[in-house]
């Protein structure tokens, strides 16, 4: 009807990135035709030609605002940039939906799978990357933050602040980072010359994505009665819930405890203080995710795929972080010896 190849008109209406070079009037012409007509792709007829159906699941353990849906994000932005489609389930810790939702992708004719914070043993017969995920599976690609950088980049803004009694809000057992960051604070904080005490650890231990079960570790570390300066949570949502713990409890954040998260999601900046944390590039580790997943799935005959990519942390300093009271003192006396 157009007079247009069957190719031009594939390549408009599957949004292909190889249709840059076609005039932007042409597109229209082409969207406002097939709109009319009520045209659309058979996709189950060109997977059957193709033997690919431009679908991608993803596994998640649940979507909320934080991690998973800044991760989320980054894979989204890609996949659509691409024309690819993808299927988002979530486990909740569940090992036997673990277990299960694989398969059922494979049912659907996935052509990839990309598992969030997901502990995975799996070996499938389609390209997986995993972000986050850290257990070694032949062919699988493992997108992680430089766990050791990130706590030593927290520990040592701290200790640059005098503090040296700090507590810390492990994760949650079922949490794929838990261990990995657990080691890592371990170590910074020998290297720093820090005391780790069992007294000033805590972990949390309900599978919810809300700052409650921040809140709750914090009333636990509060009832101990074992005093500290700075707290350490596992994630912003958990530091976000101890904050207000330690509100509650008449102290002030950061003048009488400063505390550090990890992440650095959208709300973070958004406190009251603004949350000092570290960032761990979400959206990129998403991104990346992708983008490895559809390499993978375009060039099969690839031999050894990269089984892990390391991307690197940043400090984000916010107001939830200060001097202890004896090192604000002790700058001040040097200020004023300074000004004499």
């Amino acid at each position: 009807m157009l007079g247009f190849s069957p190719a031009t008109v594939s390549l408009v209406l599957n949004r292909s990135s190889n249709s840059d070079s076609i005039p932007q009037r042409t597109k229209d012409l082409i969207t406002a035709t097939a709109k009319k007509f009520n045209y659309r792709p058979n996709l189950l007829a060109r997977s059957l030609r193709t033997h690919c159906t431009s679908t991608i699941g993803v596994i998640v353990p649940e979507v909320s605002e934080g991690y998973t849906a800044t991760v989320l994000s980054g894979i989204e932005d890609y996949l659509l940039q691409e024309g690819y489609f993808f299927f988002v389930t979530s486990h909740r810790h569940r090992a036997e939906l673990i277990e299960e939702y694989p398969k059922t992708f494979l049912d659907r004719g996935v052509d990839g799978v990309i598992a969030v914070d997901t502990l995975w043993n799996q070996k499938l017969p389609v390209p997986v990357v995993t972000v986050s995920g850290h257990n070694q599976v032949a062919g699988v690609t493992n997108i992680v933050v430089n766990h050791k950088r990130a706590s030593h980049l927290a520990l040592a803004h701290l200790v640059e602040l005098g503090h040296r009694k700090i507590a810390f809000i492990k994760g949650q057992d079922f949490s794929s980072d838990t261990a990995i960051r657990w080691r890592s604070n371990l170590e910074a904080a020998a290297q720093l010359g820090i005391r780790v005490s069992s007294k000033l650890t805590v972990q949390l231990d309900e599978d919810s994505p809300s700052p409650q079960v921040g809140y709750k570790v914090t009333k636990r570390l509060l009832s101990s009665k074992e005093p500290f300066t700075a707290i350490f949570a596992f994630n912003d949502v958990s530091a976000i819930g101890a904050i207000r713990a330690l509100l509650e409890a008449g102290l002030r954040v950061p003048q009488d405890v400063s505390v550090v998260g990890f992440d650095d999601i959208q709300s973070a900046a958004f406190q009251r203080p603004g949350l000092t944390t570290i960032r761990q590039p979400l959206r990129k580790m998403g991104q990346t995710a992708a983008e490895v997943v559809l390499r993978r799935i375009r060039f099969p005959s690839e031999k050894n795929p990269v089984r892990e990519i390391v991307v690197e942390p940043e400090l984000i300093v916010r107001e939830s972080t200060c001097a202890t009271h004896s090192r604000a003192l002790i700058a001040e006396a040097k200020l004023s010896v300074s000004h004499a």
